[in-house]
C-alpha cells in the first residue's frame, strides 16, 4: 500500500526539485460536451448545450437517451453477463480508496459520465525516485466522449493535482468548482502551459449544473481551505451525496460555516447513497475548531522571545491567515520561503482569501534590519521533506536563515504515515541548534480538516441514505466508518466497502450490487517528464538497488572462441566495499571464468544472451550463499 497525502489533503512535499512534468498538449477536439455554460450565482447552469430546466432549487428528472449496453464477461471467469440498463447508475472509484490521496470518482448513467476530483498522491519508500502518483484512467479515456464535466470539491493537491496530467487524456472536459479552487487549478495549469485550453467554470454554492442525466448542486462544508463543498448529484433514479473532505466546525476561521440546512434538505428529498470522507473514522469524539488553534498560536506569539519559524501545509489557508493576523498583532514582519507556499499566497491574496497588512512581508535579505522578536519566517517543511526549507534550516543549509538560540519553531501539521522518522530528524536537528520546537505532541497546534466519529454519525443521520459508501481513506478507516453507519441503524448489507476500480450499480428499483467485474485501476507513476513510463518492473529494480545494491560484471570475450581475453572487471555499488572484500571478489572472478569458458565449450558458437543470463543467475546465487544478500547483477559482455 502506498502511503500518500496528508489526512488534511496536503501534499507530502511542499516543493520538489524536479519541477512538474509537462504533458504534451494536443489540439482540442470539437465536442459539444465541451461548450462552456454561462455561470451566474443562484441560477441553473446548463452544460453540453442543454437548456436550463429549473430555478436551481427544484430538480425535474431528465429523460435518459442511453442505450442498453452489455458488459464484457466478468474477468474472474464467471459465465454470466451483467447487462447495464439505461436506468442504472454506476459508481466507480478510480482513486482515494484503501489509500489517502489520489482522489477520483466517476458517476455514470447511460451515456453520461461526470467525474468528482482528480488528485495525485506522493510516493513513499516503496516507490523510490517517483515524483507523483496519479489514478489509472483507461476506463474514462475509452469513454471520453461521454464525459460531461469534472467537479472539484476543493483546492488541495490530493483533489486537483492530477488535472494537468489527465486533462487531455479525458478529452478536455469542462471543470466546475468554486472560485478559490478555480484559481488554484489555474495556477497549477499555468506550470504546464495548459491554462488557456482548460474550460474552468466558476460556480456559486447556490448554483445548479445540469449535465445530461445529472444535476449537481453544492453545499458548503468546513475543511481547512475556503470554498470546500460537497455535492448533491441528482440522477433519474435518485440522489447521491458526495461530501468531499469535511468536518463540522462551528467556529471556523476564514471560512463560511457548514450549510447544515442544505444537507438536511437533501436528506429530506431522499438519498440513494452517501459517499462520505473516512479519514478520521477511527478517532472518537469531535474535531478541534480552528478558533481553538488560534488561541494556542496567540500564546506562542506572546511568549516567543526571538524569531518564530512557522511551518504548516502550504494550502492550509485558514492557518496562514492566522499567522499574518498574529504577526500584525505582535508587530512581526513576515519572511515567506518555499515555492508551494509562495504560490498559495499569490493565488489566495490576489483573490481576496487572505488579507494582509501592507508591507508586512519582507525579503530575507531585509531581516537584519529588525530585531529577532520582530521577525516571523513562514516556511514549508512540516513533513520533514529533505528538500524543504525547514529541513535545510535544520541542517544549516538555508541560504538566509540560520537557526539560533531563542528561535521558536512551530510545526503546525499532523505527520503523514511514513514521514514520522523524517519529522523527528528535523526536530532533533533544530533542537541541537538551540531552537525551541513546538509540535502536536508538545502542544495542540494543529487540527485536521476531517470529521471524527461523532461528526460522521451526524452526517449520516442528516442525510439518511439508503446505501452508504465510505470513501477517502485506508481500508481500516473505511471499515471503521462502515461500522459507525451500522451502529446508528444502517443495515450491514447496505454498506459497501469498495476499492479502486470497483463498480457499484444501483438500478431503478433501488437495488444496489457490487459487480465482480472491475475497471482498470492502479498507480500511474510520474517521474520527471515521464508519465506512466515507469512501471512495476522499474520500481522493483529500484527497490532491489536500494535494498541490496548493484553488482556490475564486465567480461571481454573473443567472439569466435568465447574465451576470456582479459580478467573480469567488477564494480560494486551499495553491495560490498570492494577494498575490504578482496577474497570475495577473487572468488567471484573465478566463478565468472568458469561460467564463460563453460558457455563456449558447450555450445561451440558463443550465445551472448544465454551467457549474460547464466552469469546473472549463477553469480546472483553464489553471492547470496556467501552474503545472504542478492544485489542486482548487471552482466556486460564485450565482444572482441
Amino acid at each position: 500500500m502506498v502511503k500518500k497525502t496528508s489526512s488534511d489533503g496536503d501534499s507530502r512535499r511542499t516543493s520538489h526539485s524536479r519541477g512538474p512534468a509537462r504533458p504534451t498538449a494536443r489540439p482540442s477536439r470539437p465536442n459539444a460536451s465541451n461548450n462552456k455554460p454561462a455561470i451566474s450565482a443562484g441560477r441553473t447552469h446548463s452544460g453540453n448545450g442543454s437548456k436550463s430546466r429549473s430555478n436551481g432549487r427544484k430538480f425535474p428528472i431528465m429523460p435518459t437517451e442511453s442505450k442498453i449496453t452489455p458488459l464484457e464477461r466478468i474477468a474472474s471467469g464467471s459465465n454470466s453477463v451483467y447487462t447495464v440498463s439505461r436506468d442504472t447508475l454506476r459508481i466507480i472509484p478510480l482513486g482515494g480508496l484503501e489509500e489517502v490521496g489520489a482522489n477520483m470518482m466517476a458517476y455514470e448513467f447511460g451515456n453520461d459520465i461526470i467525474i468528482v476530483d482528480a488528485g495525485f498522491a506522493f510516493p513513499d519508500e516503496t516507490t523510490p525516485g517517483i515524483d507523483y502518483i496519479i489514478p489509472e484512467t483507461k476506463y474514462l479515456e475509452d469513454k471520453k466522449d461521454n464525459i460531461r464535466g469534472l467537479f472539484v470539491t476543493h483546492g488541495h493537491m490530493d483533489h486537483i493535482g492530477a488535472i494537468p496530467y489527465l486533462l487531455a487524456k479525458l478529452g478536455d472536459p469542462p471543470i466546475y468548482t468554486l472560485q478559490l479552487s478555480a484559481g488554484m487549478i489555474k495556477k497549477r495549469l499555468e506550470e504546464f502551459n495548459l491554462a488557456e485550453r482548460a474550460k474552468i467554470n466558476v460556480v456559486q454554492r447556490d448554483d445548479m449544473v445540469p449535465l445530461g442525466n445529472f444535476q449537481i448542486r453544492f453545499f458548503a462544508v468546513n475543511h481547512n481551505i475556503p470554498d470546500s463543498v460537497g455535492l448533491s448529484i441528482k440522477t433519474p433514479i435518485g440522489q447521491v451525496i458526495h461530501t468531499g473532505d469535511w468536518k463540522f466546525d462551528h467556529t471556523p476561521v476564514n471560512e463560511v460555516q457548514t450549510e447544515f440546512h442544505k444537507i438536511a434538505s437533501f436528506g429530506g428529498e431522499g438519498v440513494l447513497a452517501l459517499m462520505s470522507d473516512s479519514t478520521n473514522a477511527i478517532k472518537p469524539g469531535y474535531s478541534q475548531s480552528e478558533k481553538e488553534i488560534g488561541r494556542t498560536m496567540d500564546r506562542i506569539f506572546q511568549d516567543a522571545k526571538g524569531r518564530i519559524v512557522f511551518t504548516s501545509f502550504s494550502s492550509l489557508i485558514a492557518r496562514i491567515q492566522q499567522v499574518f493576523d498574529l504577526s500584525a498583532k505582535y508587530n512581526r514582519k513576515v519572511i515567506v520561503t518555499g515555492r508551494s507556499i509562495v504560490n498559495t499566497l499569490e493565488t489566495a491574496i490576489s483573490m481576496g482569501y487572505i488579507k494582509i497588512q501592507p508591507k508586512i512581508i519582507i525579503k530575507s535579505e531585509q531581516a537584519s534590519k529588525y530585531p529577532d522578536n520582530q521577525i516571523l519566517i513562514l516556511s514549508t517543511g512540516g513533513q520533514g521533506e529533505e528538500s524543504s526549507q525547514l529541513a535545510r534550516m535544520s541542517r544549516g543549509e538555508h541560504r538566509f536563515v540560520k537557526i539560533k538560540k531563542d528561535d521558536t519553531v512551530v510545526i503546525s501539521a499532523s505527520s503523514i504515515p511514513g514521514n514520522e522518522r523524517s519529522i523527528v530528524t528535523v526536530i532533533d536537528n533544530l533542537t541541537r541548534l538551540g531552537a525551541n520546537v513546538i509540535y502536536n505532541k508538545v502542544l495542540d497546534i494543529h487540527t485536521g480538516g476531517h470529521g471524527q466519529q461523532e461528526e460522521l454519525k451526524l452526517m449520516i443521520q442528516l442525510v439518511k441514505p439508503k446505501f452508504f459508501v465510505p470513501i477517502h481513506g485506508e481500508l481500516h478507516m473505511l471499515a471503521a466508518h462502515a461500522k459507525l453507519a451500522q451502529s446508528i441503524g444502517l443495515p450491514e448489507e447496505n454498506c459497501f466497502l469498495l476499492e479502486n476500480g470497483s463498480i457499484l450499480e444501483i438500478n431503478q428499483r433501488g437495488e444496489a450490487k457490487q459487480l465482480n467485474e472491475k475497471v482498470p485501476s492502479g498507480y500511474v507513476f510520474v517521474d520527471g517528464l515521464g508519465i506512466g513510463d515507469v512501471g512495476e518492473v522499474v520500481i522493483r529494480d529500484r527497490q532491489a538497488m536500494a535494498q541490496d545494491g548493484m553488482f556490475v560484471i564486465i567480461t571481454t570475450v573473443d567472439r569466435h572462441t568465447g574465451k576470456l581475453i582479459n580478467p573480469p572487471e567488477i564494480l560494486s555499488r551499495g553491495f560490498v566495499y570492494m577494498k575490504n572484500n578482496d577474497e570475495l571478489i577473487r572468488e567471484v572472478k573465478h566463478e565468472i571464468r568458469k561460467i564463460v569458458e563453460g558457455n563456449g565449450n558447450k555450445t561451440g558458437e558463443p550465445n551472448w544472451a544465454d551467457l549474460r543470463q547464466k552469469v546473472r543467475d549463477d553469480i546472483g546465487e553464489y553471492l547470496f550463499q556467501k552474503t545472504q544478500r542478492r544485489p542486482m547483477i548487471l552482466p556486460v559482455v564485450i565482444e572482441v
